[in-house]
Formats: structure tokens, C-alpha cells, sequence
């Protein structure tokens, strides 16, 4: 019910955040006091999920095996322990780490449940990428409980898991596009095709080396790090532009899909190592 793969992913980008921000003096301690907080907030937000997606996870088959659905949890439960755990979260946030992460936290999950889950996924093709303000903001809370405030590099690690998002969450969409079609999500495959959702892909994924790279310029990270997100970001934009014109093939689909994946995790994996 709490999604461990995405709170996993999240909790990622807190730790670099905070290793970026921590500017050379790494607080362990401090570490582990935002991801309690951060982690319940992202936990809380996916069960709460659960039951604002009750009417439509029973249509998909990617989905219909959640707890709700499956009739071994009922929305009440999960509303109950959601709710606790956000609230649990942001508290904790709030007075053992700072209350400019805890309000990020707060801004977070407001988009991630209402904005996205309630409104945009269910009306319009922008979901996806409105959608992704929401999971932009675990590196900025991250950064903030290390510096404190609201400063540039965090500006740009937020940018950056925005734009990341996008080709993702397409790429799964089109893997599981006769799920979306059969719930009535209007996905951008479902609403515009497949041509058109190669293109956007590969304008986001277009600029994601350039934005990776802002961190280096502003003497966030080391050559070491720069390197890293060249290589990644050749290999990623390559892969996408086989996308713009070569026919439709379920393979690429699947590799842009697990490749995003790999991405993020080395790039975040690699701010962490060669942070200066």
C-alpha cells in the first residue's frame, strides 16, 4: 500500500539533496532525521493514493491487484493510515528537521493528491507533466534540511526529477496503454498516439543533459560527476531519438522505460559520490 518503489526512489532524492546541500559537512544524523520524516510523508501519500484511485484500479490490470481492489483493505483503513502517516511525517519535518522542508513536504503531497490524483489524471493529457511537480520536490526538501533555505542548486536538482518524469511515466503509458484507454486516463498514447509521444519524450530527455549539468558549472560536484552525466545523457538521448523514427516497436518502449530507471539512479548515485 505504500508503494516501497517509489518511496524507495523519493527518499534517493532526498539523500542526494541533502548531500548536495550539506556543502562538505555530511550530518548523518540530520540524514536520517529527514529521511524518517520525508519517508513517512511519501508512505502516507501513496496509501492515500490507494483509496483516491479506488474507482479506477479495479479497471487496470496493472492495478487491480492492490489491496483496495482485491477486497483485503478497505478505504477506510487506508485513509486512516495514510492520513496518520503524512500527518506523522510533516510533523516530524517540521520541528526535527525545518519548517521550510516540512511546508515543501506539504506542497508536495497537496499536488501529488489533489492536483494530480483527484483532478489532472482523470481530465487532461498534462497530468504527467503537471504531475511531476509533486515527485520534483524530494531532492529541494532534501537540500533545504541541509542548507536551511531555498538556494539555486536546489532550483536545478528540481528541474531536473521534473523533466526526468515525463519520459518515464510516457514510456510506462505506453506499455500499459490498453489499461489507461480501458479506465478512461487520458494518458498522452491513449489521447494522441504513439508518434506523438515518442516526440515529447525526446524533448525531455533533450534536455536533460544540459540541466544535469548546471550542477557542475555552479561547482556542486566534481569532473568525476560531469562525466557520469554526460555518458548517461548521450545514451538516454540516443535511445529517445531511435524513437522519432523508427517504427512503432514495443522493445524500444520497455528499454526507454527500465533505461529511465538506471538513469536516475546512477545520477543520483553519482551527486552523492563526487559531491564537492
Amino acid at each position: 500500500m505504500t508503494k516501497p518503489g517509489i518511496t524507495f526512489s523519493n527518499l534517493l532524492a532526498v539523500i542526494a539533496g541533502f548531500r548536495l546541500g550539506s556543502e562538505g559537512f555530511l550530518s548523518w544524523g540530520g540524514m536520517l532525521e529527514v529521511c524518517l520524516g520525508a519517508g513517512w510523508v511519501i508512505a502516507g501519500s501513496c496509501a492515500l493514493n490507494h483509496a483516491v484511485d479506488r474507482d479506477i484500479d479495479p479497471l487496470m490490470e496493472r492495478t487491480r491487484h492492490r489491496p483496495i481492489p482485491r477486497g483485503s483493505l478497505s478505504v477506510q483503513t487506508a485513509v486512516g493510515f495514510g492520513t496518520l502517516l503524512l500527518a506523522a511525517g510533516l510533523v516530524w519535518l517540521f520541528f526535527a528537521v525545518n519548517p521550510l522542508s516540512a511546508g515543501l513536504a506539504g506542497v508536495g503531497a497537496v499536488f501529488y493528491l489533489v492536483v494530480y490524483s483527484m483532478w489532472l489524471k482523470r481530465v487532461s493529457i498534462w497530468n504527467t507533466v503537471v504531475g511531476g511537480i509533486s515527485g520534483a520536490v524530494p531532492p529541494v526538501i532534501g537540500w533545504t534540511a541541509a542548507a536551511g533555505s531555498l538556494d539555486a542548486p536546489a532550483i536545478v536538482l528540481f528541474f531536473l526529477l521534473f523533466l526526468w518524469q515525463p519520459p518515464h511515466f510516457y514510456a510506462l503509458a505506453m506499455i500499459r496503454q490498453r489499461d489507461y484507454a480501458n479506465a478512461g486516463i487520458p494518458m498522452l498514447p491513449v489521447q494522441k498516439g504513439s508518434r506523438v509521444t515518442r516526440r515529447h519524450i525526446f524533448f525531455f530527455v533533450s534536455l536533460l543533459l544540459p540541466v544535469s549539468l548546471m550542477l557542475h558549472t555552479m561547482g556542486e560536484v566534481t569532473d568525476a560527476y560531469a562525466w557520469i552525466a554526460i555518458g548517461l545523457g548521450i545514451l538516454y538521448g540516443w535511445w529517445s531519438a531511435r524513437g522519432l523514427w523508427g517504427p512503432e516497436d514495443p522493445g524500444w518502449t520497455r528499454k526507454m522505460f527500465r533505461y529511465s530507471l538506471v538513469y536516475l539512479t546512477v545520477l543520483l548515485s553519482a551527486m552523492m559520490a563526487f559531491a564537492t
